[in-house]
């Protein structure tokens, strides 16, 4: 043992006597008491270090004096440490002194001892009113077995405010490995999986665990397919198209698709559809013309709203479902919240206000995001009436919100994807490029464990996927024959991914595997 390293690894980064310290402490917090001591014997590193072994003797047996002694002789503490932790030995203190009725002793603690700890005087009056309360209550009826509980819990807090290595934080060996398994997470690309990460061997993930390939090719509608969005259950996909349909396809149980409705009455092209929060609504809304609400379960039209003087340019849902809220391309109409059976509740109109390209609610119903005059994004909470206003530089053509509320993009003409967070914490935007976007709209969105993935469709036939942390795409997909318009990730099967284009298809991608290419089957 004379001879041996005193760091350990091929890079020599690790410190023996800490390493083995935090061995023994992870053997004690698992209950493995007779294995850390044998530990602590044979290498001689013990878990406790000598001051705090000190400490936690003077304490449980009343030796104060010692007990303060110690401390203000610890090296490295920083004041208000020091102070902090002197203050709960004081507390101590005179409590004990107080249950035995040494009034004096007690007194001398509250005049002499906690002033040297620059205290305010509100702390110091707390302390003395809390615990001369006490006393009429019940002190001087403490018995040895709850003053033995107060001393040990006085050894635990200490424990906690003291800093290392005089005392290891809890759990050392856990922390650092968790770390170091998240660390390996962050820098796996592909990594799209809820399964428990081995820790015997390093972790990478293969491309197989995210859609690059077409396992199916959905062909029923007549011409371009302009949006499409899984349903939030992930049941159902539904599409829209400039051949005036909208169509809802039923997700089955081995990945296929096929034809649950069409939803056949607007006069234009269908230009967006949206879910609601419970997947039992779907709305519709047709290009330069109203907006309808669909029954999910029996394909039938069950409200229409507005008129064909307020054009309806993007809709969303409350998470209550029960409520919608629209916005207009015709500045005088502005955003309308309407209930399901097309009864106006609230109106965001004035002069100012610029027409709306799309919007957006988050999934917690905090907050309202909206698309004004090409280049305006404007984040309203709605609890507070609070108002954040971003400007980009170029058009934008779209925006989408992450699932847990807390991140939203937006696709610009100039060929980026910009990520921003919703509570507007960030200086700048995270960007990604390599799609081809300069006239037409495409949508992009999140996607993934965790909404880990942005994926876009592009003008090139092409659809593109990113990991979050990376700007440059990590798969192009090849398929499609025409520029893609929408792309949707199915937010319960992290490996399904459909796309929507103007060759008349919409795609649905899984992961790298031999199976044929089917067509869909359609409802009889």
């Amino acid at each position: 043992m004379e001879n041996s390293p005193t760091t350990l690894g091929s890079k020599g980064l690790i410190n023996k006597h800490e390493f083995l310290r935090v061995i023994i402490q992870c053997l004690y917090s698992l209950g493995y008491k007779k294995s850390a001591s044998c530990l602590e014997i044979e290498s001689g590193v013990r878990y406790k270090s000598i001051e705090f072994d000190l400490l936690e003797s003077q304490i449980l047996s009343g030796d104060w004096d010692d007990c303060i002694d110690t401390l203000n002789k610890i090296k490295d503490v920083k004041d208000d440490t020091r102070s902090s932790v002197l203050f709960l030995v004081f507390k101590q203190c005179f409590l004990e002194y107080l249950n035995r009725g040494d009034d004096s002793l007690a007194l001398s603690v509250l005049q002499k001892r906690v002033p040297t700890l620059h205290m305010s005087n509100e702390t110091v009056h707390k302390l003395a009113y809390n615990i001369l309360a006490l006393k009429e209550m019940e002190l001087g009826k403490l018995d040895e077995d709850v003053i033995s509980e107060l001393r040990k819990r006085l050894v635990m807090e200490l424990g906690k405010q003291l800093p290392p290595p005089i005392v290891l934080p809890e759990r050392r060996l856990e922390h650092l490995v968790e770390t170091s398994v998240t660390a390996q997470i962050d820098s796996c690309i592909y990594h799209n999986s809820q399964d428990a990460v081995l820790l015997y061997e390093d972790h990478c993930c293969g491309r197989d665990q995210i859609p690059t390939e077409t396992v199916q090719i959905l062909t029923e509608h007549s011409n371009e397919v302009w949006f499409i969005q899984f349903s939030n259950n992930g049941e159902y996909l539904a599409s829209s198209s400039s051949d005036c349909t909208a169509i809802i396809w039923k997700v089955m149980d081995n990945d296929k698709l096929t034809m649950k409705h069409v939803l056949r009455s607007h006069q234009n092209p269908v230009s967006f559809v949206a879910w609601s929060p419970d997947d039992t609504k779907l709305l519709t809304c047709g290009n330069l013309e109203v907006l309808k609400l669909w029954d999910v379960e029996t394909g039938t039209c069950k409200h229409t709203f507005g008129d064909h003087g307020f054009t309806v340019s993007s809709c969303a849902w409350f998470p209550d479902s029960k409520r919608i809220v629209c916005g207009s391309s015709d500045p005088e109409k502005g955003i309308c919240m309407w209930d399901c059976d097309g009864n106006e509740m609230k109106v965001w109109r004035g002069m100012r206000m610029p027409k709306v390209l799309d919007l957006a609610v988050t999934s917690d119903g905090e907050n309202l995001i909206s698309i004004f005059s090409d280049k305006e994004i404007r984040i309203l909470n709605l609890r507070t009436n609070a108002e954040q206003v971003i400007f980009e530089e170029h058009s934008i053509t779209s925006l989408s919100v992450s699932i847990d509320s807390k991140f939203f993009i937006v696709n610009l003409n100039s060929q980026e994807i910009h990520l921003r967070d919703v509570a507007g914490k960030w200086a700048k935007p995270l960007k990604y490029t390599g799609h081809k976007q300069n006239k037409y709209v495409i949508r992009s969105c999140f996607g993934g464990i965790n909404s880990m993935f942005i994926a876009s469709g592009s003008e090139n036939t092409q659809v593109y996927i990113w990991n979050r942390q990376s700007s440059t795409p990590i798969e192009v997909l090849s398929g499609h024959s025409m520029t893609v318009n929408s792309v949707s990730w199915n937010p319960k099967r992290p490996l399904m991914l459909a796309s929507a284009s103007d060759d008349h298809t919409i795609r649905i991608w899984g992961p790298s595997q031999s199976n044929k290419i089917q067509p869909a089957e359609t409802s009889t």
